[in-house]
């Protein structure tokens, strides 16, 4: 199977936020009761329309592909966190189930922040996200928190990677 990746465009801003829906429920569908789903797709239109608006602001996510369309969606960027254990945040990584142990989490992660060091968080209660994580040198440094209300404020822990030196890998956009 062939995973390659780009740049999200204006243009893929429905399949972007119906991936993102999709990747929810199969990551989080035990976590989370059916109505949060159901509320989901009820504002899709709204999230394709911000990030419609994002990536004409130039917050553009990097997607993995396949033959078949989209498996994956991922971001990064300055963390807005005065605190931060490092410069960069990793906002997301998302991809289908049925690309898990593909390499495309790999891709995206090596392309969004190379070698670089790195914070993000994940959900407590993720041991696969963890495991990738910590296969690519972040280590949970202690720091929990938890998501909003809206997500049920499920518990989340920061994980946090010191740069590991050489050069670092970026996707040119």
């Amino acid at each position: 199977m062939s995973i390659l990746l780009r740049a999200a465009t204006v243009d893929d801003a429905e399949a972007v936020m119906r991936l993102h829906l999709r990747c929810h429920e199969e990551a989080y569908g035990r976590h989370l009761p059916p109505e949060f789903f159901e509320m989901r797709r009820n504002t899709l239109d709204g999230r394709i329309e911000t990030l419609r608006q994002g990536i004409t602001a130039g917050h553009i996510p990097t997607v993995a592909y396949d033959a078949v369309g989209l498996v994956g969606v991922a971001a990064s960027g300055a963390s807005e966190d005065p605190e931060a254990p490092a410069p960069v945040e990793l906002k997301m990584i998302y991809t289908l189930a049925r690309v898990h142990g593909s390499g495309a989490g790999q891709l995206l992660l090596d392309a969004l922040i190379g070698r670089d060091a790195a914070f993000l968080w994940v959900l407590e209660d993720n041991p696969r996200a963890q495991a990738f994580y910590a296969k690519n040198g972040f280590v949970a440094d202690g720091t929990t928190d938890r998501m909003d209300d809206t997500w049920h404020n499920l518990p989340t822990v920061r994980m946090v990677r010191a740069a590991a030196g050489g050069s670092s890998t970026t996707l040119e956009r």
